[in-house]
Parts: structure tokens; C-alpha cells; sequence
């Protein structure tokens, strides 16, 4: 069994004014003179959870956490449909990151981040590689259409019944085209009752091709609240390619070099059918990829967690 590190309470929470009309919660965990770390969590509109602090050393990092806009308890939550979300986007959330690290007062931290956490955590260190001493990536994406396409249209050749129904969920003139946008329009819907079923539809997708969610048991999806926030945020970001012209990240990927990174990706995950991994860590000059056996996109592997704890152990002290 994998070691994780002890479970552990923050010492220190926060709301941060970031303009727009926007306040993020924010949390830090660990040594007040460890490391500086930041953990950038996925969805996007998943919003933090305390498992991640497990993944750190409590008595070598100072870890901080934080809800990105509009998720979490951050306010104003995407759930409220008066909540504006032309404010919200992948700029946005990358001066929030700067806005926090400077009223934190951190000069460079290591960033960790996993799925849309991992394009978050590649976009900030290419354009603030100064601000970065290490990353540690895992369930790896870059932002890319392909990646995207292949979560709502590609994988329903795998889980054809739940993809009939997902795509089922939106007018038949718009099934054929993109998916997320149809459910972003439905999600942003007038009516409460449209909005609710375009919820509970997306998230029903989502869990369908989540192989590593136990097949019983409670679901965060479950929660109506976090629903339409996660599937509002999440359509909102793909439907505009999550504001990067596509490609970019990968071939920004030399500004990484210098930066030490582990690259950890299960290798049952998705998004290895694109190539991701592979053309991520072929960009990065003196990065590493992991590869862990029989795991997917997800961090309840015992592999994966393996692997994870030995890239911030291995950093802790530098």
C-alpha cells in the first residue's frame, strides 16, 4: 500500500477579491516555512478537495489550495444563473493565480496540477515560468480540441447506450455538431427546468465514462448545486476551446525548459488515444513521463499515488 501522507487541516483560509465581482477561497496547509506549492484543481468547475494535500509532505511544503472562479466556495457560484461567466476564462483564472501568489507573498512555488489542472498549470508556467520552481502534471491534456472532442463524441464508440443518451440530450438539429456548445446553450436556458435536466444529462456522461467512480455508492454528482456549476463552467470552457488557439500550449512547451516536471499518466487513460502524453513530454526538454500500469483517469490508483508522492518528495528539497 502507498504511504499517502497524513490527512491535514489548513492553518490559514481565505477569500481573495479578484475583481469582476469575483472572490476565490483559498487555503494553505502544511509548514508556514515549507515549500510554497500550489495545487490547481480540474473540472474545470470541480472546485479543490482536501485529498490532494495528502500527496505533499506536511512538515516540508507550505501547500496552498484554492476554488478557481465560480466553483467551490468561491463566490459567485456558477449554480446562480444571474452569475456572469463572460468573466470567467482561462486568462481570468491565470491572473487569479498571480493575484494569489503575490498576496500570499510567494516568489516561486512548484505548481501541481491534474486534467483541465494540468492545461491550468501548463498555461501559467508558460507565461510565468520566472514563478514556477518544479510542476508535477498528472491525467494529462493541453487544451486541444481533439482532447475535448474525443470526451464528448469520441469516446461514444466505448460507451455507445450512455453516448445515445448524452447526445440524445440536445435538439436533433445540433446533434451532429458540437455537444459541448449544445448543452451550454441549454445550460444558460431561461427556463430552470431545462437547465436542470442539461445538467443531470452532462454529468451523466461524465460519470459513464469515468471508469475508476465506484458503480455504487454516493456521487458528488449527486449534489444538484455542484451539477449545474460543474456542467455550466466545463461547457463554457470547451465550447470556446478554453480561449487557446489550439495547439498552443504544446508549442509553447520550450519555455518549460529549465523547469524540472514529472509528468505521471495512467495508462488506460483517455486521453492517451490523442497522443497527449507522448507529444507533451516529446515538447518539454528535460521532463519525465510516468507511465502507470493498469490505471485511468483518475487518482484512486495505489500506482498513480506511488508516483505522485515520489515527484514531491523528490522536489521537497530543492
Amino acid at each position: 500500500m502507498t504511504a499517502l501522507y497524513p490527512p491535514t487541516e489548513p492553518y490559514d483560509t481565505g477569500m481573495l477579491d479578484v475583481g469582476d465581482g469575483n472572490r476565490i477561497y483559498w487555503e494553505v496547509c502544511g509548514n508556514p516555512a515549507g515549500k510554497p506549492a500550489v495545487a490547481l484543481h480540474g473540472g474545470p468547475g470541480s472546485g479543490s478537495t482536501p485529498g490532494v494535500r495528502r500527496f505533499f509532505d506536511p512538515a516540508a511544503y507550505r501547500l496552498v489550495l484554492f476554488d478557481q472562479r465560480g466553483c467551490g466556495r468561491s463566490t459567485p457560484h456558477a449554480a446562480d444563473p444571474a452569475t456572469d461567466m463572460s468573466v470567467n476564462t482561462t486568462d481570468h483564472l491565470v491572473g487569479d493565480i498571480e493575484a494569489l501568489r503575490r498576496h500570499l507573498g510567494i516568489d516561486r512555488w512548484l505548481v501541481f496540477g491534474g486534467s483541465w489542472g494540468c492545461v491550468l498549470s501548463l498555461v501559467y508556467a508558460e507565461r510565468h515560468p520566472e514563478r514556477v520552481s518544479e510542476l508535477v502534471l498528472l491525467l494529462l491534456a493541453t487544451g486541444r480540441r481533439a482532447e475535448t472532442d474525443l470526451l464528448t463524441r469520441g469516446l461514444g464508440r466505448y460507451f455507445p447506450q450512455a453516448w445515445e443518451r448524452f447526445r440524445a440530450g440536445v435538439p436533433a438539429a445540433e446533434r451532429d455538431g458540437d455537444l459541448a456548445a449544445a448543452y451550454n446553450r441549454l445550460l444558460e436556458d431561461p427556463d430552470p427546468a431545462v437547465r436542470g435536466r442539461a445538467a443531470r444529462d452532462w454529468c451523466d456522461w461524465e460519470e459513464a465514462i469515468d471508469v475508476t467512480a465506484p458503480s455504487s455508492g454516493p456521487s458528488r454528482y449527486d449534489d444538484p448545486v455542484f451539477r449545474m456549476a460543474f456542467a455550466r463552467i466545463v461547457t463554457h470552457y470547451w465550447r470556446h476551446g478554453s480561449w487557446l488557439e489550439e495547439g498552443i500550449v504544446l508549442r509553447e512547451a520550450g519555455r518549460l525548459a529549465g523547469i524540472p516536471g514529472v509528468l505521471v499518466q495512467g495508462s488506460l487513460d483517455p486521453g492517451n488515444l490523442v497522443g497527449t502524453p507522448w507529444e507533451l513530454a516529446h515538447a518539454w526538454p528535460g521532463s519525465e513521463l510516468v507511465l502507470v500500469d493498469e490505471a485511468a483517469h483518475g487518482l484512486g490508483d495505489p500506482g498513480m499515488a506511488k508516483a505522485l508522492v515520489g515527484a514531491t518528495g523528490r522536489f521537497a528539497g530543492r
